[in-house]
């Protein structure tokens, strides 16, 4: 992975993180700067995620975001072991059902929807409903690591 510079975000690239969550066409809600690692090369903003809080004990691993030209390089992996050693547990995350495996592989495991806080909860109720109408493939899952 030489080259790539993994750190945390700067001010001055909250608008290269939007742009790649955009490019990549993740849920672009609650983007703050201050919460991102990045990973950089030469100046440019070529991979990224966040932990997002959800009140006092729920924290989410999230925007996770690799650009179309970068993909296999590991840097998703990197930045997901970054966060993961700077936060506590339980973290949790929402992924498209397709992308679960890849999660486990961090010892993330599939909630029931008994299981998931409410926040998680009522997103994938909204999901689900919401698919009714959308032609989407694959199913939310909400996932969790103690």
């Amino acid at each position: 992975m030489s080259g790539y510079e993994i750190r945390p975000a700067l001010e001055a690239e909250s608008g290269q993180i939007r742009g790649l969550i955009d490019l990549v066409g993740i849920n672009p809600m609650g983007l703050d700067w201050r919460r991102f690692i990045v990973a950089v090369e030469s100046g440019r903003v070529v991979a990224c995620g966040q932990v997002k809080p959800h009140g006092a004990d729920i924290r989410e691993l999230a925007s996770i975001a690799v650009h179309p030209e970068y993909r296999g390089r590991r840097l998703a992996r990197s930045v997901i072991e970054t966060l993961l050693g700077r936060h506590p547990r339980p973290l949790y995350l929402m992924c498209m059902s397709h992308n679960g495996a890849m999660y486990e592989k961090f010892g993330f495991r599939r909630l029931p929807t008994g299981q998931m806080p409410r926040y998680f909860a009522r997103v994938k109720n909204l999901f689900d409903v919401s698919k009714v109408f959308r032609r989407v493939e694959g199913d939310l899952l909400v996932m969790k690591l103690e």
